[in-house]
């Protein structure tokens, strides 16, 4: 079960749509739903610890930054109430935005984001920051698409599996989900000559969910190009409203590496990702 949820908001227009889906979970799963607004206030604060001391101090806007969260928090606590969320509460964090909810995601059992919106200006919000996120959170992260009206999450659900940790850990943290879901869709690409797919590609992992009450129909496919297009284009062709998917990849300093398939998604998919890493 998941009994604790943390959403990210801010000042962007996407920021009600994850906030509404994140209540609504909550309120279904009878979970405490946290709102972490971030200040960014670590990015002002860290550049000076070089200077030299006699350097004059500078006045950081650190009153305008925590009116400013506090403004999207108080949007918070009206959406979450008006969803019947009977548990939840509001966070102010002085940190960087990838960094700060990927701290306070692992104090809770699902962290919601969204993609990143390349034609909006977001001020405080690294490019990468849903990449950040999902790679360092070490937590399950649904990530809403950055454009389009969102409905229900997770009725029909398509799982990409492939055989990797990645894959196991989205899986089984999405099991919760995948049990209320009114269909489940099993897809496995490019499985030939993939010792990890046993005799049967996918029929492994769908016996292992049907132990835990979901019915699931499997999928064997071969992508002609890009997996994760492949992928998003059978999700559509199912109607799914949720992708379950593995993320690989790995941050090295301020560099973010995703594959192909993770990328892919993460960048383009018009449908709610989970994914965890």
């Amino acid at each position: 079960m998941y009994k604790t949820i943390l959403v990210h908001v801010d000042q962007s227009p996407r920021s009600a749509v994850r906030t509404d889906i994140a209540a609504r979970l909550a309120a279904l799963h009878d979970a405490h739903l946290v709102g972490g607004a971030v200040t960014g206030l670590a990015s002002y604060l860290f550049p000076q610890t070089g200077l030299d001391p006699g350097t004059p101090a500078i006045a950081f806007p650190i009153a305008e930054l925590h009116a400013e969260a506090d403004r999207v928090l108080d949007l918070f606590d009206q959406r979450a109430s008006r969803a019947g969320v009977n548990s939840f509460e509001r966070r102010r964090i002085d940190d960087e935005a990838g960094a700060g909810i990927s701290t306070h995601a692992r104090y809770c059992d699902l962290v919601v984001i969204s993609q990143s919106a390349y034609d909006e200006f977001t001020p405080r919000l690294r490019t990468d920051f849903p990449e950040y996120v999902v790679l360092n959170c070490a937590r399950p992260v649904l990530v809403v698409p950055a454009k389009g009206a969102i409905g229900e999450v997770g009725t029909r659900i398509t799982v990409a599996w492939n055989g990797s940790s990645n894959a196991v850990r989205a899986i089984t943290s999405a099991i919760p989900m995948l049990q209320r879901a009114q269909a489940v869709n099993l897809v496995v690409l490019n499985s030939e000559g993939g010792d990890q797919h046993g005799d049967t590609p996918g029929a492994d992992i769908a016996l292992y969910l049907a132990r835990h009450g979901i019915r699931v129909d499997v999928t064997a496919a071969q992508a002609g190009g890009d997996a994760g297009e492949s992928l998003l284009s059978l999700a559509a062709d199912q109607g799914a409203d949720l992708i379950v998917m593995g993320a690989y990849g790995h941050s090295r300093f301020s560099e973010i590496l995703l594959g192909g398939a993770s990328r892919t998604a993460l960048l383009t998919s018009p449908i709610p990702l989970w994914m965890a890493h």
